[in-house]
């Protein structure tokens, strides 16, 4: 990896470039909203950004802690009621696309944000399930974002908190689940997209620097990669400035909150 930036930097950029400019982007805290807020102050300066706490437009000059971060309100287009925001936006089909984040994932984008190991007495107890179940099953599409490891792409998930393709093949479709579900994953190794048939996820993408060889050992499965693997475009100097700047401003803010 070049070292004028760093494996975490192209992934945030590599998932910001998927966002276009006019959607409606359901955002989860942590790497999708730097992702989601960098596309923002980027290439899709029009995106509407919605979060879980009923913020709609919102335009934080800062990273927030949580959906109850007050940045989140005082720069909001409207804030609606959390069941306004499910029952109406969400589950109405006003939101164009889920960004969501996940402790686990499996190879058919399927992910897990609640227990590490047996659930009635978990190894690790995770933060939960939140808005993402939901999130995962009526946004129009999903992209997710996590740094991948064998430890987090995973062959057997302990537990399914948000649905992608379960199974496979037409199992969402089967159980009743009429969006398009996962369109990728990003990672600080590269970008995996589903097989229009299988819906097993295959790397498509691997960031300068990453080779097959990393990727394979970094998945809990055997990893399919595209007959035209493609590389990753280089973090332009603008994206890497706004980007540090994003995290620089959020470091200063939330310095006493820690």
């Amino acid at each position: 990896m070049n070292a004028q930036y760093s494996s975490s930097e192209m992934m945030t950029i590599a998932a910001s470039r998927l966002l276009q400019n006019g959607q409606v982007c359901f955002v989860g805290i942590g790497q999708p909203s730097a992702a989601a807020n960098l596309a923002r102050l980027t290439s899709t300066p029009d995106i509407v950004l919605i979060y879980e706490s009923g913020t709609i437009g919102t335009k934080p000059d800062v990273l927030p802690l949580s959906i109850g971060d007050g940045e989140l309100s005082e720069t909001a287009d409207l804030v609606v009621s959390v069941p306004e925001m499910f029952r109406y936006w969400l589950q109405g089909g006003h939101v164009d696309i889920g960004f969501l984040g996940a402790a686990q994932i499996d190879r058919f984008a399927n992910i897990n944000t609640t227990v590490i190991g047996d659930y009635n007495n978990p190894k690790v107890r995770l933060p939960g399930a939140g808005g993402a179940p939901e999130i995962s099953t009526n946004c129009k599409e999903i992209l997710i974002i996590l740094k991948q490891s064998s430890r987090a792409f995973v062959e057997q998930l302990s537990f399914i908190t948000s649905p992608g393709f379960m199974e496979g093949g037409d199992s969402r479709e089967e159980a009743g689940l009429t969006n398009k579900g996962p369109v990728a994953v990003i990672t600080d190794l590269g970008v995996l997209e589903p097989d229009p048939v299988t819906k097993e996820l295959v790397m498509t993408h691997l960031h300068d620097g990453v080779t097959v060889d990393q990727a394979r050992e970094s998945t809990g499965w055997d990893l399919k990669f595209a007959d035209h693997l493609q590389t990753t475009e280089l973090p332009t100097d603008e994206e890497l400035k706004v980007l540090r700047d994003l995290n620089e401003r959020t470091a200063k803010a939330h310095a006493g909150a820690e």
